[in-house]
C-alpha cells in the first residue's frame, strides 16, 4: 500500500484525504470484559455500521455456563474471511497486476478507533485507504459531494461512511453507488438481501459479523427467538431478515415499550441499541441468554465523548469481524469492477415494427415508433454507464476511453457499402445500411452495429434532404439524427473560422508593426515576467532557437519568431458555412476602414469541406486530432514555406473547441439495433467515410461473430476508392466484404434513359418495364463490381428494390452481377418491410464475409503524386490518361519538394459519371481525365486532385426543401422534413 498525505477544500469546508497504510493505533484484540455473574460473557467491540451507527457487541453462549476462552473462535472467523480475502485478491491480480483495490472513508474528525481497526484489516489483506477527512460541523450537501466524487473514482471500490448518526440520512445513504457500498446502507443493497439477491449488492457487515459470531457457538439458531430493541434504519431491517433466514424468530421494540421485560425475557438473543442512560437490568437476562449491544460503538453527535467511551469499552469480537468482512466486500467490489471491463455478451432488445401500406413519409413513421432510452440502448450492448455522455434521451456521446478497455476484444466483421453512379436522386446506401443492420440483429440475432456519417445542413435544406434512411429502415429519432445532432459540425464550423480570424488578423498585424512591437504582444509581460507559451516553444525549436529566455533572443531570432510572413495570394484556408449558398464561392474580405486596405479575395467552402472535418474522420485519439490540426497548412510565407497552424499558435484552442465532437454519437434505427453516426465528409470534394473512431469502436463492441456496417458515399469509384486508399491505410483495418447498391432507375439511366433531376417527376421510362434499358445500364454494374475486385474484396450487390420495379427486371440484375463476379446479388426490401426485407441480404453478406480474401492497395505510396493519380484515373475511372494544368504541376513540384509526396490521393469530382463529365453515364471510354488543381490536405494526410469544375459550395436549386419544413408552434413537431 502506498503512503500519502493530501488535502483538498470543499465548496465550504476544508476536506483532507490521506491516503495511509493501514495499522496506526490499533485496539487490543484480546481486551474482553467478563461480568461477575459469568453467566453472559462481554466481547466488546466497536465497527461503523451499515446504518452509519457504530456497534459495541456484548455475546454471551446460548448455554448456561460460561465460555472460558472464546478468544481463538473469533480469531479463526476472523483468520478465515483474511485468508479468503487475500486469496481473492491475489487472483485478481493475476488477471489486472496494476489493480489497487481502495476502501474510501469518509469521516468527521480525527481519526479514531473504529478507523484505525478498518486500517489495520485493509492492511492485513492487501487494500489501500483513502481517508476524507471533513470538519465536525460539515453539512449534508458537502458529504454528498464527496459521496458523489468517489462514485466516479475508478480506483475506489468501496465507500465507508464513518459519520454521526444525523449524517446517514436517506439521502447520504442513496448518494452511494451500490456497487461500492460495502456496507450496505443504500435502500437497493437493503432491498437486496430482503429479496434474497445479493449477487451484485452488499449486506451489512455488522449483520454478517453478528451472524458469524452466532454460527460459531454450539446451539442452533433455528426456533430461537431475537429482540431488536432500539436498533433502527437499514441495520435493524438486514438483522432482522438474516436472523429470519436463519431459522430464528424476530420481535423488533423500542425501550419504552409496555412489554419490554417480557419480551427480554422471552429471548434467546437480545441485539440493542442503548438510548441516553438506559440499560437492562441483569435480572432480566435469563441464563444462557445472547447480548449484544451495539451501543459502546454508536458515534454520537460530539465526537470527543464518543472517543472516550469507546477506548473504555475496547476490544470486541464484532469489530474484527466486521471490518474483515467490510474489507471483503471491498475485495469482492474490485472482482465485479474487473468482470464489467471485460467484454460483456449482447441482451439486445430489437423493436418490433408494424410496417404500414402504403409507406407513410418517413417522418411519420420515425414518430410513430418510440426509441428505447439511450442509456438502456448502451446497456444492452456493453457500454458502461461511465462511458455515456448523454444528449437527451435518445442520442449519447461515448467515451473514448471504451477502445482502451476493450483493447484485447477481437474485432468482428468489417462491412462497407457503396453504390454504383448514382442519379441526382441518390439509391439507397443509407437505407441498404441500416436494413441490412436491422436484419441481421433483430432477425438473424448477430449482433451488428451500423456507423453513419452525419448530414450537412446544405443537402437537408436543399435537393437531396437527409440523410437517416428511408421508410422501414431509418436511424431515430430523424429529425434529430438530421438537424445539429450533438453540434459536431457547428464545432467544426467554429474551429475552421477561426484559423481563418487568425490568418487575416495574422497578416494585418504583421502588415502595421516593428518587429519590437510585435515581440512585445507576443510575448507580454504579466507581473513583471515574460515567457513563452508552449506552443510558442514549439514554434521556437521548428525555427532551431533552442532558448526558453525571451530576453536572450537577438533581433534576428526576435524577426524570425514573429514572422510568418505570409502571403495575402498563397492563403489556401477557407472560410465555411454548413449552408449551400452560392454567392460565397468567392468574396473579398477586410473591406472596412479599420482593415487598413489590407483586403483580398477568398472564399467560403460548406462546412464538411473543411479539413477539420476529414481530420475528425481519419484520427484515433485526441493526441493524434491534436497533432494533425497543428500540422494543417495554411498557406504560404512570401519564400514558399508552408505555414501550419501549429505556427498561428492556435492548435490548442482548436483542439479544445473539437474535444467533444471527436467522440462519436450513439443512437438507434427503428427496431432497435444501434448506430454511431460520427463525421460528415462529401466523397466528390473529400474522402466520404464515416469516421475511423467509430468504426474502432463498434468493431469492438459487436464481438468476434457480429458485424460493422459502415458506407461510402456516393459511387464505389469516388466513397469506395477513398475508403481503402485512404481510410484503410489510416486505420489498419480491412475490410471483409462490400455490399455494392443498385437501383433499376439508376440502370436505366446508365442505359441510356432520361436525365433525372430531383424535384421533377420521374419520366415513364423509369416507371414502366423496359429491359432493354437495364440490361444496357448493367455495364456501370460490372463496371463497378470490377473496380471492386481490384481490392481483393468479395462483393455482394443488392439491389434496392422500388414499387415501380418488375420482377422480370430484377432477375435481369442479379443474373448479370453473379455473371459479373458478385458472390451474390440479391433484392432488398427493407424501405416497406424493415429488417425483415433484408434478411436475404444478410444471409449473403454473412456468407460473403466467412470467405478469404485477398485485400490490397490499388497503389504504393512511395509512387509519385502524378502516377497515383494517374493510377486512379486509368484503373477506375477507365481515363485513357491524365492532363496536369501548370498550376496542377506546379503545386505537384512544390507539394513533392516540401517532403508531401508519400501521401495518398483523395480526388474531388463529379459523383454523377465515372468520367469528369456529369452527363456521361454508363461506362465512359477513350476521355482524358483534367486536372486544373491541386491541394493539400496536410494534417488530413492527403492531396486532393481537383478533376473538371468541382466546385466546394454547392447552390440552393429553384425550390428547395426548406419549402415544406416547417415547425407547429403547439406540438413544437417539425413538418416535412425528409
Amino acid at each position: 500500500m502506498r503512503l500519502s498525505v493530501a488535502f483538498r477544500h470543499a465548496h465550504r469546508s476544508q476536506a483532507s484525504i490521506r491516503r495511509s497504510r493501514a495499522g496506526v493505533k490499533v485496539l487490543n484484540p484480546e481486551n474482553r470484559f467478563i461480568p461477575k455473574n459469568n453467566v453472559v460473557s462481554h466481547l466488546w467491540v466497536r465497527e461503523s455500521s451499515t446504518s452509519g451507527t457504530s456497534e459495541t457487541v456484548t455475546l454471551a453462549s446460548f448455554k448456561s455456563h460460561p465460555r472460558k476462552n472464546d478468544g481463538p473462535l473469533y480469531e479463526s472467523a476472523v483468520g478465515d474471511i483474511v485468508q479468503r480475502s487475500r486469496e481473492e485478491l491475489r487472483a485478481i491480480r493475476e488477471t489486472k497486476s496494476d489493480l489497487k483495490p481502495t476502501l474510501a472513508i469518509i469521516q468527521a474528525g480525527e481519526d479514531d478507533a473504529l478507523l484505525e481497526l478498518n486500517k489495520k484489516m485493509a492492511g492485513k489483506i492487501g487494500l489501500d485507504v483513502l481517508q476524507i477527512c471533513l470538519p465536525h460541523q460539515c453539512t449534508e450537501e458537502e458529504v454528498i459531494e464527496e459521496i458523489l466524487r468517489l462514485n466516479e473514482d475508478s480506483r475506489v471500490h468501496g465507500i465507508f461512511l464513518h459519520l454521526p448518526q444525523s449524517f446517514l440520512s436517506k439521502s447520504v445513504r442513496n448518494a452511494i453507488k451500490p456497487q461500492k457500498d460495502v456496507d450496505g446502507v443504500s435502500d437497493l443493497n437493503v432491498g437486496r438481501v430482503v429479496l434474497g439477491d445479493q449477487r451484485d449488492g452488499f449486506a451489512s457487515p455488522v449483520a454478517g459479523a453478528v451472524l458469524e459470531m452466532l454460527a460459531r457457538h454450539d446451539a442452533p439458531l433455528v426456533g430461537k427467538m431475537a429482540v431488536l430493541l432500539g436498533v433502527e434504519g437499514p441495520l435493524k431491517a438486514t438483522l432482522q431478515f438474516l436472523l429470519q433466514n436463519n431459522g430464528m424468530m424476530v420481535q423488533t421494540c423500542q425501550w419504552s415499550s409496555k412489554h419490554l421485560q417480557k419480551q427480554i425475557m422471552d429471548s434467546d438473543v437480545v441485539v440493542l441499541v442503548e438510548t441516553g442512560h438506559k440499560s437492562l437490568p441483569p435480572s432480566w437476562l435469563r441464563p444462557g441468554v445472547a447480548v449484544i449491544n451495539l451501543s459502546s460503538a454508536l458515534m454520537e453527535e460530539h465526537p470527543d465523548g464518543w472517543e472516550h467511551r469507546a477506548e473504555a469499552e475496547s476490544g470486541a469480537r464484532v469489530g474484527p469481524l466486521s471490518a474483515a468482512l467490510r474489507m471483503q466486500h471491498v475485495v469482492r467490489s474490485s472482482r465485479r469492477w474487473i468482470q464489467e471491463q471485460q467484454y460483456q455478451p449482447w441482451r439486445l432488445r430489437p423493436l418490433k415494427l408494424q410496417p404500414l401500406s402504403p409507406v407513410p413519409s418517413d417522418i411519420q413513421i420515425s414518430r410513430a415508433q418510440t426509441p428505447k432510452p439511450i442509456s438502456q440502448l448502451a446497456q444492452e450492448i456493453g457500454l458502461l454507464p461511465e462511458e455515456l455522455e448523454a444528449y437527451g434521451n435518445t442520442k449519447a456521446k461515448v467515451h473514448l476511453s471504451l477502445l482502451n478497455r476493450l483493447q484485447h476484444q477481437p474485432n468482428g466483421k468489417y462491412v462497407l457499402v457503396a453504390g454504383i453512379t448514382p442519379t441526382p436522386l441518390g439509391e439507397g446506401k443509407s437505407t441498404v445500411t441500416i436494413g441490412l443492420v436491422q436484419a441481421l440483429s433483430a432477425h438473424l440475432k448477430l449482433n451488428s452495429f451500423a456507423c453513419l456519417r452525419q448530414p450537412s445542413q446544405g443537402p437537408t435544406f436543399g435537393v437531396k434532404g437527409g440523410a437517416a434512411g428511408g421508410g422501414y429502415a431509418q436511424v431515430i429519432p430523424m429529425e434529430e439524427f438530421n438537424l445539429h445532432l450533438t453540434g459536431d459540425i457547428h464545432a467544426i464550423t467554429a474551429a475552421n473560422n477561426l484559423v481563418a480570424a487568425a490568418i487575416d488578423a495574422r497578416i494585418l498585424h504583421e502588415a502595421t508593426q516593428s518587429d519590437k512591437a510585435l515581440y512585445s504582444r507576443l510575448v507580454p509581460s504579466i507581473n513583471g515576467v515574460r515567457r513563452f507559451s508552449p506552443i510558442q516553444m514549439t514554434r521556437l525549436q521548428r525555427l532551431g532557437i533552442n532558448k526558453s529566455d525571451p530576453s536572450d533572443l537577438t533581433p534576428e531570432d526576435v524577426k524570425a519568431f514573429v514572422r510568418l510572413d505570409l502571403d495575402p495570394e498563397k492563403v489556401t484556408w477557407q472560410r465555411v458555412v454548413d449552408t449551400n449558398d452560392r454567392f460565397l464561392r468567392k468574396i473579398t474580405v477586410g473591406q472596412a476602414n479599420t482593415e487598413k486596405g489590407h483586403s483580398r479575395q477568398t472564399q467560403f467552402d460548406i462546412a464538411v469541406a473543411s479539413e477539420i472535418m476529414a481530420i475528425l474522420a481519419l484520427t484515433d485519439g485526441l493526441a493524434d486530432m491534436r497533432a494533425r490540426l497543428g500540422r494543417m497548412v495554411v498557406g504560404s510565407s512570401r519564400n514558399s514555406q508552408p505555414i501550419t497552424a501549429d505556427d498561428l499558435g492556435v492548435t490548442g484552442a482548436l483542439a479544445v473547441l473539437m474535444k467533444d465532437a471527436i467522440k462519436p454519437t450513439l443512437m438507434q434505427t427503428l427496431e432497435g439495433t444501434p448506430v454511431f453516426v460520427h463525421a460528415g465528409p462529401f466523397a466528390n470534394i473529400a474522402h466520404g467515410n464515416s469516421s475511423v473512431l467509430a468504426d474502432k469502436l463498434a468493431l469492438k463492441l459487436v464481438g468476434e461473430d457480429g458485424y460493422v456496417v459502415t458506407e461510402a458515399g456516393f459511387g464505389a469509384d469516388i466513397g469506395m476508392e477513398k475508403f481503402f486508399n485512404i481510410k484503410c491505410r489510416t486505420s489498419g483495418l480491412r475490410p471483409d466484404v462490400v455490399v455494392l447498391v443498385a437501383t433499376v432507375r439508376a440502370l436505366k439511366m446508365h442505359g441510356g434513359g432520361p436525365n433525372v433531376t430531383a424535384g421533377v417527376p420521374l419520366p415513364k421510362e423509369y416507371l414502366n418495364e423496359n429491359l432493354q434499358l437495364v440490361a444496357n445500364g448493367c455495364s456501370n454494374l460490372k463496371k463497378q463490381i470490377q473496380i471492386t475486385r481490384l481490392f481483393g474484396v468479395p462483393v455482394v450487390v443488392a439491389l434496392n428494390a422500388f414499387k415501380t420495379d418488375t420482377q422480370a427486371e430484377i432477375d435481369l440484375v442479379c443474373r448479370i452481377a453473379e455473371a459479373s463476379g458478385a458472390s451474390a446479388a440479391v433484392q432488398c426490401h427493407h424501405w416497406s418491410r424493415g429488417g425483415r426485407g433484408s434478411v436475404e441480404l444478410a444471409h449473403a453478406v454473412k456468407e460473403a464475409a466467412s470467405q478469404m480474401n485477398n485485400f490490397q492497395f490499388l497503389y504504393n505510396l512511395q509512387d509519385s503524386i502524378v502516377e497515383k493519380i494517374r493510377t486512379i484515373a486509368q484503373k477506375v475511372y477507365g481515363a485513357d490518361d491524365i492532363e496536369l494544368s501548370p498550376e496542377a504541376q506546379a503545386k505537384i513540384d512544390y507539394y513533392s519538394q516540401q517532403g508531401f509526396g508519400a501521401l495518398p490521393i483523395c480526388m474531388a469530382k463529379t459523383h454523377l459519371s465515372l468520367s469528369h463529365m456529369p452527363e456521361k453515364k454508363g461506362v465512359p471510354t477513350g476521355f482524358i481525365l483534367p486536372i486544373r488543381d491541386v491541394r493539400a490536405s496536410i494534417g488530413a494526410g492527403f492531396i486532393y486532385p481537383l478533376v473538371g469544375t468541382m466546385s466546394t459550395m454547392p447552390g440552393l436549386p429553384t425550390r428547395p426543401c426548406f419549402y415544406d419544413i416547417d415547425l407547429d408552434p403547439v406540438t413544437e413537431e417539425i413538418k416535412g422534413l425528409f
